[in-house]
């Protein structure tokens, strides 16, 4: 460790702090101005200096001045004073919880000549940071149903630690072993010592003040002259934020320097390599999220043990790849998850903390919100998806008047069969484009209007009305109604208007029954990036909405795989890597995906049907949906 690198990190730290912090003085200056200048027209008429009508109407305007703004100054500085700042959702970790992960973290505070973190707590993500929970409106758990941020503040004055909170990603303890662990958090706790610093200090909790007191302007649920009243108060706050701004991101640099060149004399070459496994974490947690826990997340189901998925995850990934083989070698090392004493449970909380964080659940289990095991998957959520979307595909089919089988007498033959998309969306369904007669008749689909729906197609009762789709969401409604009315009425449709049209009509029916869920979720639209972290602004999507294409992708799939389990014996599984897989003869389906592809971008079914003969699998035969 260089100790002129460590002070003049610090050095710079506290200089910008100082900065900060003149600011503060600056406003507080402004707000006293009128008053002192009040004072002195005062003084000066009590000693007979300035006497007359105008000293005399310039100390009334003064002095009423002066009150105002000192009253305005006040109501400011109190809100900045009470807002409660915005916390990371985590999941606490109890010393009686983790002892060996307190004790390890202390000797490393001891180690870098810090203060030690005041408690831990874990994190959804692949991160790891110190987070000041000083403020007394973080001392006791707010109330049920309480978000506004000033009257969070009313909470227990009590003493609380100085020192920050240590907020580990919970994908670390899980893949990292212990000495890694410590490597990686080494430069994390190094940055308790800068924190410490009175000046440091006294300007964060000024900029977090100032942040708290603009999400008070955006909260809901006032009336209108406290909305008006809250609004001005942020806008003061947002100018003086304006002007701190790059004081206070040079100061955290000046802190993020001091505490990486103190812990520099901690585990350096392990650092290294421990640094290899942040990343490989982080890839290894995104694909678990986005491939395996978003399906069950979108079916009311979420998995209960995701980060040990994630070592199943990255487990595989070095089974693949070569260039991973060295680290399934460390297997054989101490997990640091062995810190913990029920590293289960935590890893339970810690899940459905990321399914709050990221899909926007609720925040604890239901009838429609319930864990789910990873032995239980493939039945409970992959099984089930399949046949969801499959059935979701056949209404939309019968809504648009599709037929079933061509020529099939058989009793089933109006029930869901593969061979019916097969046949809508191939290419040698549709005969070649024939000038039309103006006097001829149309088609005999013709005769049956379109609003003669099968009774399973989504409808509104007696005196009841369907929820109100998004306004993009409703236009494609509205564009897959206006195209099934053309496929009905003509034969010339292209296979590219076909495919267009079930892509519309398949968005529309799920925005519809996303409608209707049991809880409501949050949309990209009205998260707002200056709360992003906090509990109101829930949650923090994944991923943009899936197009109407990839929708028809993934439901012609679906098809498939329900084909395959019913008639060929198949069963589902589960990739680590790629989410939801069918399983024929025990092997992984790998080359299915290009050849739905063929059929829904090109109208091309050959592809698949070899495929399908292939591996057996009997296209006319029904299939079971849910």
């Amino acid at each position: 460790m260089t100790g002129i690198g460590v002070e003049a990190g610090a050095q710079a730290a506290r200089s910008r702090a100082l900065a900060v912090l003149r600011i503060r003085s600056r406003a507080l200056a402004v707000a006293l101005l009128p008053a002192a200048v009040a004072v002195v027209l005062l003084a000066g008429g009590s000693t007979g200096h300035l006497v007359g009508g105008v000293w005399d109407a310039a100390r009334l305007v003064m002095s009423v001045f002066g009150v105002l703004v000192l009253l305005a100054a006040g109501v400011i500085a109190l809100v900045v004073a009470r807002a409660r700042p915005a916390v990371s959702p985590t999941v606490a970790i109890a010393e009686e919880a983790a002892p060996d992960l307190y004790r390890m973290v202390r000797d490393l505070a001891d180690r870098l000549d810090v203060p030690a973190p005041s408690a831990i707590a874990l994190t959804p993500d692949c991160d790891s940071w110190l987070e000041d929970r000083t403020h007394p409106a973080h001392g006791p758990p707010p109330q049920e149903g309480r978000d506004d941020e000033i009257a969070g503040a009313g909470g227990s004055h009590r003493r609380v630690p100085a020192a920050p909170v240590l907020v580990i990603g919970s994908p670390f303890l899980w893949w990292m072993r212990v000495g890694e662990l410590r490597a990686v958090l080494a430069p994390v706790v190094a940055g308790t010592g800068p924190s410490a610093h009175p000046d440091i200090a006294a300007a964060r909790r000024f900029v977090r003040g100032l942040d708290a007191a603009v999400a008070v302007g955006s909260t809901p649920g006032r009336c209108p002259l406290t909305r008006v009243l809250c609004a001005g108060v942020a806008s003061v706050a947002r100018l003086m934020l304006r002007g701190c701004r790059e004081h206070a991101a040079l100061m955290e640099r000046g802190v993020a320097a001091a505490a990486a060149e103190r812990a520099q004399a901690v585990d350096y070459g392990l650092r290294i390599v421990a640094q290899e496994q942040v990343g490989l974490a982080y890839a290894g947690w995104d694909r678990l999220l986005t491939r395996v826990a978003l399906p069950a997340w979108r079916m009311g189901r979420w998995p209960s043990r995701l980060d040990a998925g994630v070592v199943a995850a990255l487990t595989e990934l070095s089974r693949r790849d070569r260039l991973a083989e060295g680290f399934a070698s460390r297997l054989g090392e101490r997990p640091a998850c062995d810190l913990l004493e029920e590293p289960g449970a935590i890893d339970e909380a810690a899940s459905l903390l990321a399914a709050r964080l990221f899909h926007g659940g609720p925040a604890e289990t239901g009838p429609d919100w319930a864990p789910v095991d990873w032995q239980e998957y493939p039945e409970e959520v992959v099984d089930r998806k399949w046949r969801l979307d499959a059935a979701r595909l056949h209404r939309v089919l019968d809504a648009q008047g599709v037929t079933h089988t061509p020529g099939s007498t058989a009793p089933d033959s109006h029930a869901p069969t593969l061979a019916r998309v097969l046949t809508h969306l191939s290419a040698s369904h549709h005969p070649a484009p024939e000038p039309p007669s103006t006097h001829q008749a149309g088609p005999a689909l013709d005769a049956s209007p379109p609003a003669a729906a099968p009774s399973n197609t989504p409808a509104a009762a007696d005196g009841e009305t369907l929820p109100q789709e998004p306004p993009a969401l409703a236009s494609a409604s509205a564009s897959a109604s206006d195209e099934s009315v053309t496929a009905g009425t003509g034969r010339h449709t292209t296979v590219e208007g076909e495919a267009e049209t079930l892509a519309a009509a398949l968005t529309a029916e799920l925005a519809r029954e996303e409608a209707t869920t049991s809880h409501p979720r949050s949309t990209p639209e009205t998260t707002s990036d200056a709360t992003l972290w906090d509990d109101t602004a829930l949650p923090l999507f994944l991923q943009p909405p899936r197009t109407a294409r990839e929708l028809l992708t993934d439901h012609v799939t679906a098809m498939v795989c329900c084909a395959a389990i019913d008639t060929a014996g198949a069963t589902p599984g589960l990739d680590w890597l790629d989410g939801p897989s069918l399983l024929i003869n025990g092997e992984r389906a790998a080359d299915l995906t290009p050849r739905v592809l063929s059929l829904v971008e090109d109208g091309d079914p050959a592809p698949l049907r070899a495929w399908l003969v292939k591996s057996g699998i009997r296209p006319e035969k029904p299939v079971r949906l849910v």
